[in-house]
């Protein structure tokens, strides 16, 4: 049995274990965890759940694209094929916590309560990724070992066009993020208004 406390979606299993509710897809189910601390996700947990993730992930890729990366190369100390190999490993671990994100994010977003624009900005970040993932990331990674190993290169405009698609993913993940946090604040002034009653 499951008791309430003030926050939607929260409650304390009497047996000390962690309950999440699912109210849209499971009406009623449960699935007991240790914790302690019962959930539920209703609306306004599906929208926090997806403005969570959204922003995560857009935190993780401005930090690793667009400050640490290019902070690296700042660095005289730092070699060129030194830089370039600890870039490719970076991105080659990051690549796996961004399809984490994005599979997680699309779960939300595709079995709760969601807007037909968010949804749409979350699929194209994930076809942004998978194109990084499948074409631009091996090429990059050729060309970082083509270079470690002293032997001349084409140009190439790989690296722009890597970087184009990060800066659209940005705007993508702020858009879903930004829509989120709209709902969030519009759902706490409708709570608020309820919990207040009407004026006299």
């Amino acid at each position: 049995m499951t008791s309430r406390i003030a926050w939607p979606g929260l409650g304390v299993c009497h047996d000390g274990l962690l309950v999440l509710v699912c109210q849209k897809s499971h009406p009623g189910g449960i699935l007991c965890l240790p914790g302690g601390i019962a959930m539920t996700f209703d609306g306004r947990g599906w929208t926090v759940a997806t403005f969570a993730t959204a922003m995560l992930w857009l935190g993780l890729l401005l930090g690793v694209s667009f400050l640490a990366t290019p902070a690296k190369f700042l660095a005289p100390s730092l070699a060129l094929p030194v830089a370039l190999d600890v870039g490719r490993h970076t991105f080659a671990i990051f690549n796996k916590v961004e399809w984490c994100l994005a599979i997680l994010l699309l779960l939300i977003l595709l079995t709760g309560p969601s807007s037909w624009l968010s949804r749409i900005a979350a699929i194209g970040a994930a076809m942004l990724l998978l194109v990084e993932t499948l074409w631009l990331l091996p090429l990059l990674d050729q060309r970082v070992s083509l270079i470690m190993s002293g032997q001349p290169l084409s140009v190439s405009n790989t690296h722009s066009v890597y970087i184009a698609l990060d800066v659209i993913k940005l705007m993508m993940l702020a858009l879903v993020a930004g829509i989120t946090a709209r709902r969030i604040i519009t759902a706490s002034r409708i709570s608020s208004r309820r919990r207040l009653g009407p004026a006299d």
